[in-house]
């Protein structure tokens, strides 16, 4: 039977969403067991975080001032080590793990199952290709260690409730002095995380300006929002790259997704295709956005949203 580590994502001392998320996806194996895997400078407040999901039989950590920082180079010698044992290496699908999950694949010398979406069975996936618009199946050779991005998007957070027991693990790996940290460039915000939130909206090249952008960051503060863009409006200019939601960008599942002056361009169609409830506002009747929205609203966004900004209250 699979026995599976996932590696934990998490930032300031706190577990990212995505980690239940892999559990779940995990769960579908039908595994002999889950564990997960915490490694940081102190792993302790993270690690009790998961032990609390559902399903998870051990939580392993890994204290080393190394780890203060999520480089993948010096991360994945520690895993590869750790995965001795396990049928399954998991990790998120998202920028932690499509950083750190092929460095660990290279060291256990396996190929990669990149935004794993189902589980046929064991050593079998279906992952999205062509930005989303045909469904590969991906078989791993028996033998070999699956080592797996999942993308959280079509994936629910598992449950809480669990109580597992947390261990230190033994780690010996001779870690690079190559790759270090310098720094970090990271805009501040108060508002949440894009790839986690529940709520998100997003603009697109309609809103003109990166002054008018303004609108869109008001519109998601008034529903407690996080904000996105298209490629179109990151590449003009009106905010930084970080916020791109789409093929290029960011994949995301919101329950709400609210699409402010966007056209619906296929790759970004890809990045929100799997939110529950999707909104679009446009002046063009026609734009393809509309083809998946659940509600669309045509006229101006400028007169529209300080209409829906008094209707919320």
């Amino acid at each position: 039977m699979p026995k599976v580590l996932i590696v934990a994502e998490h930032l300031d001392g706190k577990l990212n969403a995505s980690t239940a998320k892999c559990v779940t996806a995990a769960q579908a194996l039908s595994p002999q067991a889950i564990d997960i895997l915490v490694l940081a400078a102190d792993p302790a407040a993270i690690a009790a975080e998961a032990a609390q999901i559902a399903g998870v039989a051990r939580v392993l950590t890994v204290a080393n001032d190394a780890n203060t920082h999520a480089i993948a180079q010096v991360l994945a010698p520690q895993i590869a080590q750790l995965a001795d044992g396990y049928t399954h290496v998991l990790g998120p699908s998202t920028t932690f793990g499509k950083d750190l999950m092929p460095c660990v694949a290279a060291l256990l010398g396996v190929a990669q199952v990149s935004d794993v979406m189902t589980v046929e069975s064991s050593h079998v996936f279906k992952r999205p290709i062509y930005a989303g618009n045909a469904i590969v199946t991906v078989e791993v050779p028996a033998d070999h260690t699956v080592v797996a991005t999942v993308r959280i998007a079509s994936w629910a957070e598992a449950a809480k409730g669990g109580n597992a027991t947390v261990e230190a693990a033994a780690v010996v790996a001779e870690l690079p002095t190559h790759t270090r940290f310098i720094g970090l460039a990271a805009g501040a915000s108060d508002r949440p995380d894009l790839q986690s939130a529940k709520r998100v909206v997003s603009g697109g090249r309609g809103v003109g300006s990166e002054e008018n952008f303004k609108i869109i960051y008001d519109f998601a503060d008034k529903l407690g929002a996080a904000v996105g863009a298209s490629r179109a409006a990151v590449d003009a200019g009106y905010c930084p790259n970080e916020m791109q939601v789409g093929q290029t960008g960011k994949i995301i599942a919101p329950e709400l997704y609210v699409a402010i002056g966007i056209s619906g361009a296929i790759q970004h169609l890809t990045g929100i295709k799997d939110a529950g409830t999707i909104v679009a506002i446009n002046k063009d009747g026609d734009a393809p956005i509309f083809e998946i929205a659940d509600i669309g609203l045509v006229g101006d966004l400028f007169k529209i949203l300080p209409e829906l900004e008094a209707a919320l209250g």
